[in-house]
């Protein structure tokens, strides 16, 4: 028997391109979508759930949602400090 493992076993688990429990909130948000769809012909909730997955997808171990809050303290919330010589 050959079993083949992950470089990293201590890795989250991913399907495609995002964790497993984003597929997850990402189905359950998309079967929200459809349905208020069916009944009230709107598409802003499926436009959210999009961005969400969009904003959710893992490449390098790092989303874009992670990159714009590290941008975000980074830029507005942290007191960033000079020092002249």
């Amino acid at each position: 028997m050959n079993y083949q493992y992950p470089d990293n076993l201590r890795a989250k688990p991913t399907l495609w391109l995002w964790e497993l429990k984003h597929v997850t909130i990402i189905g359950i948000c998309l079967l929200l979508s459809v349905l208020t769809f069916s009944q009230l012909r709107t598409l802003v909730p499926l436009a959210i759930t999009a961005v969400g997955a969009f904003l959710t997808i893992r490449v390098d171990d790092i989303t874009l949602l992670d990159y714009i809050k590290s941008c975000i303290y980074f830029f507005m919330s942290k007191q960033q400090t000079y020092y002249w010589r």
